[in-house]
């Protein structure tokens, strides 16, 4: 127990001595989440001395020439002055953490840059669209010298993006020597690579989209060294969407691979697997982990148990009052128990604590949307993506906004980006059928229907989705599967039964439709439900009982009788035919 805390402290420093600051961060919450009894245990001097001591390959020793400039370079990455960075490490080629940093800055700038040309390149598309408005609202005389103006604007835009181009091809130049680099690196020396220059690598192969050589080089990564969970995150995303194959992977036998078999199993919707695990980790060692709580609670909102969802997100609003983190799920889970008062007063908290930030953007959108605002919902989602445009919750909640106001395009635009960034996102997928449903594109929608219950095989709404469209394009056997597999799931809207009984009724199977009849007409007694589909129900078993001979069906005439309408009437003749047939009976009895 005491390596693990050890493994943690001295990863908190690798980590944040490179940049990583996000690993850095999950590692400290995790030091910061092991049992009291672990962290006030003191650690001996053998065992600091173990933290504070490096591989003599890996960074540069105190006082030495090197050690001077990774000081410095490193105070520019901090402040994201990563070309002086990497210039300052131009020479240092010695260590690894140096070669480190600067390819990692260098990276960086480049990506920095390239976010940069398509905010210019969309501001640039704005203008030109406000031109062209200005153009056709203008009168002629004005147009002709907004021509010659307009004229000098191509000329400069011309010029913008002849440099622009230079710049993009500059980038991809050092980015392939970036690449070649590494590859060489890796083919003549990778004995001597340490686990972060091999997770350095995968980044650079899963740009060139070779996924199969990066989650090789990922697996090799976490064997060298297991406390970096950038690395285990990005082997979950280039891990297919079947467990079967963590179980291929050779993985090391590590604390770090409960996690990550926790949070792969989160992602492909395998709640209660990941659940179980979560659990024995916060039993055991990380009593007081804040991540596995906000994981356990999503756990539980994607189960859609959103009463324990709901306790355990307020229990980590308790410990971390000024947190914004997964915050955003919590706002779902209000939105659907319909808590306005407790959604507005988390929205008016989020904005005291970061105002511009996706998180608060996505809890405010969730607000006006709960109060049917899609417009103002629609603007906090699209602030939440000018903050962060990979931010996934922002693109299926405003595909979820425009598919209420009716805006098919942009709802299916805001799906596919969705999608793009997370192929296991199945609202996406779902959304994108509910979007082509309103096309009437049975075929189109369908195919994302069952796209999502791969997904998430487990959730009766998907099935029922998938139904409805075998039902309309009238294939009906293929229909009663889908809704059997969301009856079989417990289906808590009771569409599958209802729909079960009238399909079967419709194929002439009329005793497998008498079974889900009474079966939802029970349902509905016990939830004292009242409407169409028990008059429907009610009629059907009258006529199944009367035909069948068997005294059920005066009961269920006689409940018919207390509707109004044509039902009414035709209980009252099933009534009557029961009675002459049960007098004529009677009459045929012989006498002893």
């Amino acid at each position: 127990m005491s390596q693990i805390k050890i493994e943690l402290i001295k990863s908190i420093n690798d980590l944040n001595s490179r940049g990583l600051l996000l690993s850095s961060k999950w590692s400290s919450e995790q030091l910061n989440g092991l049992s009291p009894t672990i962290l006030a245990t003191p650690l001996t001097n053998e065992e600091q001395l173990s933290i504070l001591s490096q591989p003599s390959i890996s960074s540069p020793p105190i006082g030495s020439n090197e050690y001077y400039k990774y000081i410095l370079a490193k105070n520019y990455f901090d402040l994201k002055e990563y070309r002086r960075c990497s210039d300052v490490l131009i020479d240092c080629n010695k260590y690894q953490l140096p070669i480190f940093l600067r390819s990692y800055a260098t990276y960086l700038a480049i990506e920095k840059r390239r976010e940069e040309d398509i905010i210019e390149q969309q501001s640039q598309q704005q203008q030109q669209q406000q031109l062209q408005q200005a153009q056709q609202q203008a009168q002629q005389q004005q147009q002709e010298s907004q021509q010659n103006e307009s004229s000098k604007n191509n000329d400069n835009n011309k010029t913008d993006q002849q440099l622009q181009q230079q710049i993009k091809i500059e980038q991809c130049q050092e980015f392939k020597q970036l690449f070649q680099f590494y590859k060489k690196l890796y083919i003549e020396n990778k004995k001597d690579m340490d686990g972060f220059l091999l997770y350095f690598y995968s980044i650079l192969l899963k740009k060139q989209r070779d996924f199969t050589m990066a989650r090789k080089v990922l697996i090799e990564s976490v064997h060298k060294y297991p406390c970096n969970w950038s690395a285990w995150t990005d082997l979950s995303s280039l891990c297919s969407d079947s467990a079967d194959i963590i179980m291929q992977l050779s993985l090391p036998d590590h604390f770090m691979k409960d996690f990550f078999l926790a949070h792969f199993k989160l992602e492909l919707q395998q709640n209660n697997e990941s659940l179980v695990i979560y659990q024995q980790l916060s039993r055991t060692l990380f009593t007081q982990s804040t991540y596995i709580l906000a994981q356990t609670a999503i756990g539980n909102y994607n189960l859609r148990a959103y009463d324990i969802g709901e306790e355990l997100f307020e229990r980590l609003i308790e410990l971390e009052p000024n947190r914004l983190e997964n915050i955003d799920i919590y706002s779902n889970i209000l939105y659907v128990r319909d808590k306005k008062a407790a959604l507005s007063m988390l929205a008016h908290k989020a904005m005291k604590i970061e105002k511009y930030c996706p998180e608060t953007c996505c809890i405010i959108g969730n607000y006006y949307s709960l109060k049917l605002e899609h417009d103002k919902a629609i603007l906090y989602f699209q602030r939440a993506l000018k903050l962060n445009d990979r931010y996934l919750s922002a693109w299926t909640l405003i595909g979820h906004e425009f598919l209420e106001i009716k805006n098919v395009s942009a709802a299916i635009n805001a799906y596919r980006k969705a999608v793009d960034i997370n192929p296991r996102d199945y609202r996406a997928w779902y959304g994108l059928g509910q979007t082509y449903q309103l096309l009437k594109l049975p075929l189109y929608s369908l195919y994302y229907f069952k796209k999502a219950t791969t997904l998430r095989p487990y959730d009766p709404r998907m099935w029922c989705a998938a139904g409805g469209c075998y039902e309309f394009i009238e294939r009906i056997p293929e229909a009663i599967k889908c809704y059997e597999r969301a009856e079989e799931n417990y289906d808590r809207e009771r569409v599958a039964i209802n729909k079960l009984a009238k399909l079967y009724q419709e194929i002439q199977n009329n005793e497998k439709a008498a079974f889900y009849y009474k079966k939802n007409l029970y349902y509905c007694d016990q939830e004292k439900i009242d409407g169409q589909e028990i008059i429907d129900a009610l009629l059907f078993l009258a006529n199944f009982y009367k035909n069948q001979n068997q005294p059920q069906s005066e009961q269920y005439c006689l409940r018919l009788l207390d509707y109004a309408g044509p039902e009414k009437e035709e209980a009252k003749s099933i009534l009557r035919e029961i009675h002459s047939k049960s007098k004529l009976s009677s009459k045929s009895k012989p006498i002893k």
